[in-house]
């Protein structure tokens, strides 16, 4: 499957974007779908995860409460809405697509990435 990321952009502090990642290829629903992040220097870290049919979504501590992950199946589409960004949530966002995995914040579970997009909170 091929995952193209987009949505990224400048953002102030409190502000909010909605990233999307749209799939082609393969059945995009067989997929378990991931949104990871990298900061420079830093490791590419987990940041929000949804099931095949978005029954069950789980996020890193850092992001509950200000960031959703939902999909589309019908339209190969993950999304990322981001709101009350803040400066430390800076990174390269990259989606990804995982077909079975119980450690589901190790990206090397994942099977498929896209190219990322790079979002920017000013404060």
């Amino acid at each position: 499957v091929q995952l193209q990321a987009s949505g990224g952009g400048l953002v102030q502090v409190g502000g909010s974007l909605r990233l999307s990642c749209a799939a082609s290829g393969r059945t995009f629903s067989i997929y378990n779908m991931g949104w990871f992040h990298q900061a420079p220097g830093k490791e590419r870290e987990f940041v929000a995860r949804i099931t095949r049919y978005g029954r069950s979504t789980y996020y890193a501590d850092s992001v509950k409460g200000r960031f959703t992950i939902s999909r589309d199946n019908a339209k190969n589409t993950v999304y990322l809405q981001m709101n009350s960004l803040k400066p430390e949530d800076t990174a390269v966002y990259y989606c990804a697509a995982d077909s079975g995995s119980s450690r589901i914040e190790d990206p090397e579970q994942y099977d498929y990435w896209g190219q990322g997009t790079q979002v920017t909170v000013s404060s």
